[in-house]
């Protein structure tokens, strides 16, 4: 059946008639069809009911169709667009300074209390015997948050292009990416246990057997049970940002980091030390763990396959989590170097938190460039300004919502990072303020950071864009992973520049 061509039907979604059969098709795609039966926009512009079939799908169709659902309460709260026609809500500066700095705040404080306590555990038996443990941390850290920070721009994409109204299909896309992440934190905290005993193997020269059983075991168990903690969280902090009409893109990924740092540590410290006290007189129980989680890999992939979405990630959402425990774990390893040199040893503390925020930060500008793109181009279509050579000057200065994110999110690094400081000042007793000389180094480091991050995000999701690659599953990790590597070195230049100059009030 042909759609008619009415006035009213020709008309966009932001009043304007007369457009390109490509953006119709475009705008038909973004906007919920309100029908008894789902249905879908041909080319050609005729209606023909949706094939559910997964040869359907595609990277960047990760969610569900749109023709699903009629809409949620937040898309229709936002359907005017800015002035520029980008297709980008229309927030007010103050709307999102507020939106996201809650979550910002208590992000923050979460990262601050990882780096305290693990300035606390660093000196538990299991941490001084086995330090390869050091290693393990940022790359654990950064896969928790990979995870938990890609859960949340799916599901805010899934909830400002609609896709969450109709209760059975919300729950199959909630519960198919709840097993989805179960899968690759397990997966993954084997591998990144591996990863650890070959780079300590490779820095000390040797690795004995019960210390390489132990890392496998804290990992393991504790990407396990810190991902089926935080993801149920997280679907809860989706859904209440929903009916509260609050975007989710300025408050998921935030949220899903912000005592995530801390419940993640807490658990490696403790599996870690637990499993210590067994290792000598009852080490089968390491070996009874590890065959426990592995069995449980069968029956997430058997419940991630139910849904389209996480059945075409089983598949494609490996590569960017893997690289980024990779280059995470190279931060890692810089890490137990600075640990390990007793003049550097007061970067356990700030490490987490520059970690933390570069991630946080990164983590909204990227979610929301996602969201922008899956309601207004077709797969493998760019704006236009992003189609000639990148241009950094472009991220903070334009007429659309995400520069102004951008420009948001680079001025809340100083300010902010000064409220962390503090409070890591008051947490270890206010005896001391740190030296003048640190602080304009932190905050140097943490700048510099956030810049590179902000740009690299830019560039990075128009080309995975481009590629007909799903900015919500690809972008994130690398992100976060490249967060962790550049603070964990900048900060420990700092140091060792602050060591070299004798500033001893910076420790």
């Amino acid at each position: 059946m042909v759609v008619p061509e009415s006035k009213d039907e020709q008309m966009s979604p932001g009043g304007s008639v007369g457009k390109s059969p490509g953006q119709q098709h475009r705008s038909n795609q973004s906007i919920p069809q309100h029908s008894a039966s789902p249905r879908q926009f041909n080319s050609d512009e005729t209606i023909s009911p949706v094939n559910t079939t997964l040869g359907t799908y595609t990277e960047t169709d990760s969610l569900l169709p749109n023709e699903l659902y009629s809409g949620s309460r937040f898309s229709e709260s936002i359907k005017a667009k800015d002035p520029n026609g980008d297709g980008a809500p229309a927030e007010t500066v103050c709307s999102m300074v507020l939106q996201i700095l809650v979550p910002f705040l208590l992000a923050g404080l979460g990262t601050v209390s990882a780096g305290m306590l693990l300035e606390v555990v660093q000196s538990w038996d299991v941490f001084q015997e086995i330090t390869e443990i050091f290693i393990l941390v940022p790359a654990v850290l950064g896969m928790k948050g990979n995870l938990e920070m890609t859960l949340a721009s799916r599901l805010s994409t899934a909830v400002n292009a609609g896709k969450m109204e109709l209760a059975r299909e919300k729950w199959m896309l909630i519960v198919g990416n709840l097993a989805l992440k179960q899968l690759q934190a397990t997966v993954l905290g084997l591998l990144a246990s591996l990863l650890a005993i070959l780079l300590g193997w490779m820095a000390e020269g040797k690795m004995p057997y019960n210390h390489a059983i132990l890392l496998c075991s804290t990992s393991v168990s504790t990407a396990f049970v810190a991902s089926l903690l935080q993801g149920i969280i997280m679907v809860g902090v989706i859904i209440g940002s929903k009916r509260m009409g609050i975007n989710p893109d300025n408050v998921a990924t935030p949220m899903a980091a912000s005592f995530g740092d801390l419940i993640t540590l807490a658990l490696l410290a403790g599996f870690s030390q637990w499993f210590y006290s067994f290792i000598d007189l009852y080490p089968y129980v390491l070996y009874l763990v590890d065959l426990l989680l592995l069995c449980l890999v069968p029956l997430w992939v058997v419940m991630s396959s139910k849904h389209p979405g996480s059945h075409i990630l089983l598949y494609t959402g490996w590569e960017p989590i893997i690289t980024a425990m990779f280059i995470s774990s190279i931060g890692g390893l810089i890490l137990d170097k600075t640990v390990s040199d007793p003049n550097l040893g007061g970067i356990i503390v700030y490490a987490p938190v520059i970690n933390g925020i570069g991630g946080n930060l990164v983590s909204i500008q990227s979610s929301r460039i996602s969201t922008n793109l899956h309601l207004n181009y077709s797969t493998g279509e760019v704006p236009e300004d992003r189609k000639t050579c990148y241009n950094p000057f472009r991220t903070f200065f334009g007429s659309g919502a995400n520069h102004r994110s951008a420009q948001i999110l680079l001025f809340l690094v100083i300010p902010g990072q000064l409220i962390f400081l503090y409070t890591i000042h008051l947490m270890k007793g206010g005896h001391t303020l740190p030296s003048p000389l640190f602080i304009v180094a932190f905050l140097s480091a943490s700048l510099i950071q956030v810049l590179f991050l902000l740009c690299t995000a830019d560039c990075m999701i128009h080309c995975l864009w481009r590629r007909g690659k799903d900015p919500d599953s690809y972008s994130i990790p690398y992100l976060t992973a490249l967060g962790d590597l550049l603070g964990t070195a900048l900060l420990s230049l700092a140091f060792f520049l602050l060591w070299c100059i004798g500033d001893s009030g910076s420790i």
